[in-house]
């Protein structure tokens, strides 16, 4: 490989998507370490020069912080060669508004913050927290009305249970929704995206992979206290890195590895914040497993095999 990340095709955009994207939540400060904002202006410059045009923002990172540091960090970019995505629907911790006013003036909002005439991708957050049919009949045109206007060119869907990408897409015409973006459910512990992976292809849709170290659980340091896992889960993952340490290697290095290589998924998120983290990230992305790698990873996935696709329960007991 070069040493620019390669593209895959997002679903039947005809968008070129990089392989790994650039997940812009730590942008807006969520994470335990304090936003030195220069350098996450300078790690959205080194992912852009590095072939990661792809950056993925919500007004609910930081509570739009991230919308306004990324808005900043994409001036003076050329508008043509980056895809830009954000969200509607999710405001706070336990703030979400659906309905067609609110989106439509989230939409005007996001494209103030972020500083550009139109967004690439916009996509309803976690809409299992609210009702699938205000988001079918409500949610949807609204957006639909915004694509038409110019000032978004392509809709997606996003959250954490299955369950819901067919729930709207059984029930929604050819070409309303372009993406989903599905989190914690492909890498090490959890691949069960896959089950759904055929049903996406026949869709047409393109796929998001977000979380790609399942939010934390695959790191050395181990998942924030509020990781919402079950305790086996996370004594599991705990066990898989420190095996993988044992043996020389990196947990999350195996992860990101492991995942970049199927081509059915078109791109896969990772936060970052600093320029060396994106070099760092890049490296791996385009480094295949070694056979020592690979050698770890059997081990580390025999380890998880108990746990394998065990998931917690998010948003609306129905919709889970």
């Amino acid at each position: 490989m070069s040493g620019r990340v390669p593209t895959r095709k997002l679903g039947n955009t005809g968008l070129d998507v990089p392989i790994i994207g650039f997940g812009a939540s730590p942008l807006g400060g969520i994470y335990q370490e304090p936003l030195d904002e220069s350098h996450a202006i300078e790690a959205v410059h080194e992912a852009f020069n590095l072939g990661i045009n792809l950056f993925d923002t919500s007004p609910y990172y930081g509570l739009t912080r991230s919308e306004k540091v990324l808005g900043r960090a994409l001036k003076g970019l050329p508008r043509d060669k980056f895809i830009l995505a954000t969200k509607v629907g999710r405001y706070g911790a336990d703030t979400f508004d659906f309905s067609a006013e609110r989106v439509t003036r989230s939409v005007h909002e996001s494209l103030e913050r972020l500083q550009v005439g139109y967004i690439d991708i916009i996509q309803t957050h976690d809409i299992e927290f609210g009702d699938i049919e205000q988001v079918i009949t409500e949610t949807l045109p609204a957006l639909q009305k915004l694509r038409e206007q110019g000032l978004v060119r392509y809709i997606g869907i996003t959250g954490l249970p299955l369950k819901i990408f067919r729930s709207v897409l059984d029930r929604v015409g050819p070409g309303v929704v372009d993406t989903v973006l599905s989190y914690c459910h492909y890498c090490l512990n959890d691949t069960s995206l896959e089950s759904i992976m055929p049903y996406l292809k026949e869709k047409g849709v393109g796929v998001i992979n977000a979380s790609i170290l399942s939010m934390g659980l695959l790191t050395e340091q181990g998942p924030p206290s509020w990781h919402p896992a079950p305790e086996e889960v996370k004594q599991a993952c705990k066990a898989a890195a420190e095996e993988a340490k044992k043996a020389g290697s990196n947990i999350s290095v195996l992860a990101i590895k492991a995942a970049v290589r199927n081509p059915s998924i078109h791109t896969h998120l990772i936060g970052f914040t600093k320029p060396e983290l994106v070099r760092e990230n890049v490296a791996t992305a385009l480094s295949p497993l070694t056979p020592a790698e690979e050698h770890v990873l059997r081990r580390v996935t025999d380890i998880l095999t108990p746990v394998h696709n065990n998931t917690w329960p998010s948003g609306r007991p129905e919709n889970n």
